[in-house]
């Protein structure tokens, strides 16, 4: 393993722990806080913010050695806690940008890019991030991580960096001043082509969503 690699897993593996945990606590504690809307002023630049901390964390967790839990069958937590609340108050709170188009594997052959929800990543990231943190505070750690890093390769890293493109993209139309392609009317259940993305989609100006944004243009 190289000299980098160790420095972003860290050589102890408490203190690793301890860092992943920190990092996830944060985000769950930080979206459900926006997801309140009461500052829907700042929500856009500070989920930008914490979906990018929360992929430095699943970028050392994705660097690390396989982790492999204690015990071979899975501890059962319970019910889940539900997130469709959360769901649907970021939903409203990004109403206006809440839709937009992604490529689900670049590197399968060639396809359209489908349609997406802001809200929907976030909500399905939220409840990978809560499975591991009950089995962190319940203590056992090893389960946390192995559990933190699966869901990493195989759901919450492809989620949370779709949304991560989907944030910087609608704060860099702001910024530049450039117009906002509106998908929010779009089927988020089915697949559309190229053709029938361009035929639904609207042209709205970035100003029309940065004031609500909490967003500035470029003069």
């Amino acid at each position: 393993m190289s000299d980098a690699t160790l420095h972003a897993t860290s050589h102890d593996p408490d203190d690793f722990a301890v860092q992943i945990a920190d990092q996830v606590e944060s985000f769950l504690v930080a979206v459900t806080e926006v997801a309140k809307g009461d500052e829907p002023e700042s929500a856009i630049p500070f989920l930008l913010l914490e979906v990018s901390q929360l992929l430095l964390a699943g970028g050392r967790l994705g660097a690390h050695e396989d982790i492999l839990p204690d015990e071979r069958y899975e501890p059962d937590l319970g019910p889940e806690q539900d997130v469709d609340e959360l769901r649907e108050n970021l939903a409203r709170l990004l109403e206006p940008i809440d839709v937009y188009s992604e490529v689900f594997d670049p590197y399968e052959p060639r396809k359209a890019p489908v349609p997406a929800r802001i809200s929907d990543d976030l909500a399905d990231v939220i409840t990978d991030l809560r499975h591991g943190m009950a089995h962190y505070k319940a203590g056992r750690t090893t389960e946390a991580l192995w559990w933190w890093q699966f869901s990493y390769f195989s759901n919450w890293g492809s989620t949370a960096s779709a949304t991560l493109r989907a944030l910087q993209s609608v704060v860099a139309h702001v910024r530049l001043n450039q117009p906002l392609q509106e998908l929010d009317g779009l089927d988020t259940d089915e697949d559309l082509g190229d053709e029938a993305l361009e035929a639904e989609a609207g042209r709205v100006m970035a100003e029309e969503i940065a004031g609500p944004l909490g967003l500035r243009t470029v003069k």
